[in-house]
């Protein structure tokens, strides 16, 4: 069955259904008279959550959702009613409220987003792939393994969590875009203890699939042993350095950097109103040679991929950053046509109850020429952040702070002792200046970023091969 098929029958075919398709359709047609751009956002959404420590699921949801966020959108200015009830007494009253953003001025229709056959993932629900038992139960068995695989293991956290999304997108001109969105994600800590002294390691992975991607044995057990490495590691490491030095980054996840440092500021929203510390430089140099930096919404399978955005513009791979140099940003639809420019299919919500607005898809830095053993024997004293945990930066002046969760120091060209309590600080566009080796071995992260914005999160992805950064500023407790 197709998209629009399973959403027509969510969320106007069903017996006890209170809005029919029709009438739905005269309602946007009239709220959205007038006004230059706006939509109907249906949304149902499945989702369930599982998580277990010391031995005992500790905690266990399932939730259904439904809902409709109705916009209107005049010049730089958005009305925009929701409610969770799917009715055409609903409906009726929320675009009574959108309509006053006319105030009796009129605009043009933007174009309706371009059409796409592309399907970058699979329809089927993961939440009826397994039963609940046995997505418990592998959860028991996770804790198990990762016992018998240490003595020192002394605590096990593990959580599975999926959901299952149906959109249908409608504007004024009865065109109609759906979307069915899976999303799962496992994730393993482990907290390990010797002579006195703890310390823990995490691992995660998931994506737009079936729980069988995370589910198999070879997977699960990938995941404990990583989450247990890393905490093994930690187990030994020592005050982490401060003060200004180079600092190797590896490849995957650790281009979280990259999307809080950057990739925020490449966000259309905040580069029309002048608040990002990129605005007004495109065209000019604002990283190193051979720093490229695309968003790229198209990669089959991934967290942060989407077939169509939230306002039914088809994802797309948008090069931001190329040899160094500005090239343009991420658009949703409004801001798009205020700075004249093509919507990219960035345009994103948490759920029916939001706005959509500019956010990121999968950002990731393409690759270089060096090796990673290259860039690590030219380093005389530096720090190896394999790892990072949590970060936030500041938008307009591109301040950022990360914690490395695993890292470890060079000296003489060598990775040596792993360090504890590393940060990273500094300034994001002036750090993309103090790239000075690019690696050859770009990675993606495994599947488990969240981003926050305005309040609101969705599921993204990051990537990066491994770099060199000269003069970074790393915040530790050592000498």
């Amino acid at each position: 069955m197709s998209a629009l098929a399973t959403t027509d029958e969510l969320f106007f075919g069903r017996p006890d259904a209170a809005l029919d398709r029709a009438g739905a359709e005269r309602i946007v047609e009239r709220a959205l008279q007038g006004t230059d751009d706006g939509e109907l956002f249906l949304e149902y959404r499945e989702s369930e959550f599982l998580s277990l420590e010391e031995g005992v699921i500790r905690s266990a949801s399932f939730d259904t959702t439904q809902g409709f966020g109705l916009r209107a959108v005049l010049g730089d200015e958005a009305g925009y009613a929701h409610s969770d009830e799917i009715s055409e007494h609903a409906l009726l009253r929320a675009a009574g409220t959108v309509e006053q953003v006319r105030r009796g001025r009129s605009g043009v229709a933007a174009e309706r987003p371009r059409a796409t056959n592309a399907r970058l993932y699979g329809d089927a629900n993961p939440l009826r792939e397994a039963e609940f038992a046995q997505r418990a139960a592998l959860l028991s068995e996770i804790d198990a393994y990762a016992r018998a695989r240490d003595g020192r293991v002394v605590q096990v956290m593990a959580s599975l969590a999926a959901e299952w999304q149906a959109v249908q997108i409608l504007r004024a001109d009865r065109d109609r875009v759906a979307d069915i969105r899976p999303l799962v994600r496992l994730n393993v800590s482990v907290v390990v203890e010797k002579d006195g002294r703890r310390e823990s390691g995490s691992y995660g992975t998931g994506g737009r699939f079936e729980f069988s991607r995370v589910l198999n044995e070879t997977s699960w057990k990938h995941a404990v042993d990583e989450a247990l490495r890393q905490a093994l590691v930690n187990l030994d490491s020592v005050p982490a350095p401060a003060g200004e030095m180079e600092v190797v980054l590896g490849n995957g996840w650790p281009g979280i950097l990259l999307h809080e440092a950057v990739g925020h500021g490449l966000e259309g929203d905040f580069n029309r109103k002048g608040t990002s510390a990129f605005a007004g430089l495109v065209g000019q140099r604002v990283a190193s040679p051979g720093v490229t930096v695309v968003d790229d919404g198209t990669l089959p399978d991934r967290r942060g991929s989407l077939t169509v955005d939230d306002e039914g513009t088809p994802a797309s791979r948008t090069v931001m950053i190329e040899d160094g140099i500005l090239t343009g940003f991420i658009q949703d639809r409004m801001n798009a046509r205020l700075m004249n420019v093509a919507p990219t299919g960035n345009g994103r919500r948490q759920s029916y109850a939001h706005m959509p607005m500019p956010r990121m898809t999968n950002t990731v830095m393409l690759n270089g020429a060096h090796s990673p053993e290259e860039m690590i024997r030219s380093v005389k004293k530096g720090l190896y952040a394999v790892n990072f945990g949590g970060g936030s930066v500041d938008i307009t002046s591109g301040k950022f702070v990360f914690a490395a969760s695993e890292a470890y120091l060079i000296e003489d060209g060598r990775v040596t002792a792993p360090v504890r309590g590393a940060t990273l600080i500094g300034n994001g566009p002036d750090a993309m200046t103090k790239v000075s080796m690019i690696g050859n071995d770009m990675a993606l992260d495994p599947g488990i970023g969240t981003c926050g914005k305005n309040g609101q999160g969705v599921p993204v992805g990051v990537g990066q091969p491994t770099l060199k950064m000269t003069g970074l500023t790393v915040g530790g407790t050592g000498r």
